[in-house]
């Protein structure tokens, strides 16, 4: 990946000294400037969002990428990101060859630097990134999804998927895994892994469940 975390900027910041219009290039290129207009005028009405529904914006990491990217290895067709972010999953996906690269975003300011790292990258155009609450985007015609959200809406997210995507869908989340759902294949350690989900392996294990969380099953 050709972003930078805000961890290897601030690394940057103390080995030289960088001009106006060369602070300006870094924030922009990894997500500072939209943090801080995020923590600075977004967030007071973001603490109006139920509390189980906030996801903050948190960049995956190059390694985090990677496990992703690994997960869905010798899959094609589209793609689509919930809670895109800054959209580095979506253009890295659209790099391996995912066509249409779909990323839905609901904060505006990270829309626009999806935009713009597409643009740097040389894809502008070529991927897309949407404003939509991914709670009102139908999910129907999704074989790849990914993920990248906070353990409170995964549960909620897990009905959603099971109830929309279509059979042979795969579903990759990166930095939590889902509660209720066995992976298929788990990729790297620590805070970089993530968990692949056959969604038709999901569905096989939800109908038991349901009949023992009824009483119907001892």
């Amino acid at each position: 990946m050709d972003q930078d975390t805000p961890e290897e900027v601030l690394a940057e910041f103390k080995e030289r000294r960088l001009g106006a219009w060369g602070l300006l290039q870094v924030t922009a290129g990894t997500g500072l400037a939209v943090y801080a207009m995020w923590a600075g005028v977004l967030m007071p009405g973001f603490r109006r969002v139920p509390l189980k529904l906030q996801v903050p914006y948190l960049p995956a990491s190059r390694t985090q990428v990677r496990n992703v990217m690994a997960l869905l290895k010798g899959r094609s067709g589209g793609i689509a990101d919930l809670g895109s972010g800054d959209g580095r999953i979506v253009l890295e996906a659209y790099r391996k060859g995912f066509s249409p690269a779909v990323g839905y975003e609901l904060n505006p300011w990270l829309v626009r630097l999806a935009h713009f790292h597409a643009w740097r990258a040389g894809h502008y155009g070529k991927v897309s990134y949407l404003q939509k609450d991914l709670w009102k985007v139908s999910l129907a015609d999704c074989r790849n999804v990914t993920v990248f959200l906070a353990p409170s809406v995964l549960p909620l997210l897990q009905k959603k998927l099971l109830a929309e995507l279509p059979e042979d869908a795969i579903v990759v989340a990166g930095r939590f895994p889902f509660p209720d759902w066995t992976p298929c294949k788990i990729e790297g350690e620590g805070v970089d892994r993530a968990w692949a989900y056959h969604i038709h392996a999901q569905r096989q294990a939800d109908g038991p469940r349901e009949l023992t969380e009824a009483g119907h099953v001892s």
